[in-house]
């Protein structure tokens, strides 16, 4: 006996001009991760054998983004859903089992409901199956006509409903699993006789039914889940609904959010228990948080590791990485590359550029360590400028432990200043320093006599 199989058909061809984009309608971000490979992540979920997403417009920049967890192919011209099947003919249609058809465009489905479709389908020993859900306004989706036992007659387009099937709640989310062979034998015998002069799906559906074949209908409990994203109002939507479902994931995982409703993280964050979030915090890419760390009100933090208690207050940070211990800010930037070591305190005002900072060193206020590898316990006045560009090339500053860099120092690199020494404050330092060395560059200073009395406006006592 052939083996039986679990397919998806993603589609993924249309370019979505209600979004008024140059960027195809699938790779639009709901919290951080394009619509199609939300789609994807859920669908792998379910343990599937084959995927096959079916491109169109812009099909390179969907194939980047997929990569190799999917098959393509190619509909060329926008013929509707049941033409976008049947481009996968070739791939699909000798396969015993059954096939999953979802669409890129529907990022809040969750592995959980397409589970529970397909264990539906197979209980049922439908033919087909379409997931419906009960919509609080059904206005412009297809309805689900039922009999009076129940069993699904046949799905109606809004334009071609009656007023009686336009009371209708139950609607169609474009979401079905089919026999697959089935599926491809019924496609055969659609046609593009409508308004839109195109091949649709739920003509399937009508098919199978005339053929005396089971079809059901598995209605799922959450709406929005069954969202599907045609323009820019809709993606604010989605966002916010996913947002909601990451926060509240992190916070029954035991991390404070001050208040969810302003706190923005992306799919791929992760947060170590007893976090304190402030609001208008934003976590993107792939962000690492540790325990008890506190990340206070407008931080931004991209692709960033922060490692345990690290506190991090209204500040930017970007590809780096903090150490347990340590603090920034506030209005610090972290530039990419910054390796902050334990116990580094990082005050307001700092700019770090592709530098490592040694543990327990202070570099309090108002600093630019660019290209610098920093040791131990050094003490950074204010005002310390790392040199590190001569105009064509960057340079690298290196500073020993238990230094102490004055205020105002520019340390014009390439430097070596070694552990133990000291640049004095106002010094503009350009040769290394030696081990307990005190390097002090700056003129002497000249106090005038009486020079107040010669000013136009002077002499008086």
């Amino acid at each position: 006996m052939a083996m039986n199989t679990r397919n998806t058909i993603i589609l993924a061809a249309g370019k979505g001009t209600r979004m008024k984009s140059k960027l195809y309608k699938v790779l639009h971000k709901v919290c951080g991760m394009p619509m199609v490979e939300h789609v994807l992540t859920e669908v792998q979920k379910t343990q599937i054998d084959e995927i096959v997403t079916v491109v169109g417009f812009g099909a390179e920049d969907v194939k980047a983004t997929l990569g190799d967890r999917s098959e393509y192919v190619l509909q060329e011209k926008q013929l509707g859903t049941g033409h976008a099947v049947m481009q996968t003919e070739p791939l699909l249609k000798d396969k015993e089992g059954t096939t999953l058809v979802i669409s890129g465009d529907t990022p809040l489905f969750t592995a959980e409901t397409l589970s529970n479709l397909f264990e539906f389908h197979d209980a049922k020993k439908a033919v087909a199956t379409v997931l419906t859900s009960i919509a609080p306004d059904p206005t412009g989706y297809g309805r689900i006509v039922r009999n009076k036992l129940g069993i699904v007659e046949k799905i109606v387009e809004q334009k071609d409903a009656t007023d009686a099937e336009k009371e209708i709640a139950e609607i169609n989310t474009g979401v079905y699993v089919f026999d697959n062979q089935a599926l491809f034998r019924a496609l055969h015998e659609t046609n593009n006789e409508n308004a839109q002069g195109e091949y649709y799906l739920t003509d399937v559906i009508e098919i199978l039914k005339n053929q005396g074949d089971t079809v059901a209908a598995y209605t799922m409990s959450d709406f929005d889940e069954s969202m599907g994203v045609n323009d820019r109002v809709a993606l604010a939507k989605a966002n916010r609904i996913m947002q909601k479902r990451i926060n509240e994931t992190h916070m029954r995982n035991g991390v404070t959010l001050i208040n969810p409703e302003n706190t923005y993280i992306d799919m791929n964050v992760t947060i170590g228990a007893d976090t304190i979030i402030e609001p208008g915090v934003l976590l993107k890419g792939k962000t690492i948080i540790g325990e008890d760390c506190f990340i206070g009100a407008n931080s931004e933090i991209h692709d960033s590791v922060l490692h345990d208690r690290v506190k991090v207050i209204s500040s930017y940070l970007e590809d780096s990485e903090m150490h347990d211990d340590s603090n920034i800010g506030p209005m610090s930037h972290l530039r990419p590359e910054s390796n902050i070591g334990p116990k580094v305190h990082l005050g307001n005002f700092v700019e770090v550029k592709k530098s490592t900072i040694g543990e327990g060193t202070k570099v309090g206020h108002l600093t630019y360590v660019g290209n610098g590898n920093l040791g131990k316990n050094i003490n950074v006045g204010c005002g310390v400028v790392f040199v590190n560009y001569d105009g064509a090339h960057k340079n690298t500053t290196t500073v020993g432990d238990d230094s102490f860099i004055g205020s105002n120092a520019n340390l014009i690199a390439p430097l070596n200043v070694a552990d133990h020494s000291f640049i004095a404050a106002g010094s503009t330092i350009t040769d290394d320093v030696a081990k307990y060395d005190m390097a002090i560059a700056r003129q002497r200073q000249t106090n005038k006599p009486n020079y107040y009395q010669k000013l136009p406006y002077g002499g008086e006592d």
